[in-house]
């Protein structure tokens, strides 16, 4: 691999074409129970377009510690938080937003609810649906939402979509090989950075991805190298995935 410093990558704009150069960050943010300020430093150096956030506020004043995360990141809240039961968009003003949907999975008795956060953009002449996903930590269950992603996928009706978030299965999972059965792993089709993404501070699984639909033209995607480890290691118990992607016109 070339490089891994974010520095080096293409910046987002759009191709004479029409097509969309997109960068796309995925981030488990444990409900912004840890240091603020080098969460919004970390989004901030990945200077993204597009942000799948997994375990935002989702309890008491949600709304508002949402927008203050968004607001310290220059960017602004697209859907998701509380009514997806954690999982959340957010974008650049490059995004034209046309719809946003809140879904909620299934509930398995005794164990957490889970959600999607959805949404259809248009980033240059690119249109672009986008799901945010947070899976469950028991196998079965997970499978079956892996299932029901690819519907919600299916149902956003755009030419092209973007799937990511914290998959809670290493690459070779049930959930994660039935999702790459009609989605393209990004890391595994264009891989920089590093590939580990839990714990933190010591990181020895991959458990967080950024996918797409045939089409979608991965770049790059992994694990920065170049952030500063102490905000890392202070932001939340993840580390950030960061892609960058072209998207034809449509």
């Amino acid at each position: 691999m070339a490089t891994s410093a974010i520095s080096e990558l293409p910046n987002s704009r759009t191709e004479p074409d029409g097509s969309a150069i997109v960068r796309v960050l995925s981030y488990n943010v444990r409900s912004m129970r840890d240091d603020e300020d080098a969460l919004a430093r970390v989004i901030r150096a990945c200077a993204p377009d597009l942000v799948f956030l997994q375990e935002a506020p989702r309890f008491f004043r949600w709304r508002k510690h949402a927008a203050r995360l968004a607001a310290r990141s220059e960017l602004v809240i697209l859907s998701g938080g509380a009514t997806a039961a954690g999982p959340m968009l957010l974008c650049s003003l490059r995004a034209t937003v046309e719809h946003t949907e809140d879904v909620l999975l299934p509930l398995t008795p005794g164990r957490h609810r889970r959600g999607l956060a959805t949404a259809v953009v248009r980033l240059g002449g690119a249109r672009l649906g986008l799901v945010s996903c947070h899976l469950s930590l028991y196998a079965d269950e997970r499978h079956a939402q892996a299932g029901l992603l690819l519907d919600r996928v299916a149902a956003l009706g755009t030419p092209y979509a973007i799937v990511a978030g914290d998959l809670n299965e290493r690459p070779g999972g049930r959930a994660w090989t039935r999702l790459t059965t009609r989605l393209r792993d990004g890391h595994a089709v264009a891989p920089w950075g590093t590939a580990p993404t839990w714990p933190a501070p010591a990181p020895d699984r991959r458990i967080d991805a950024i996918l797409a639909t045939p089409g979608v033209d991965f770049l790059s995607c992994g694990v920065p190298t170049d952030l500063d480890p102490s905000d890392l290691h202070k932001a939340t118990d993840h580390l950030p995935v960061l892609a960058v992607v072209r998207v034809p016109s449509s």
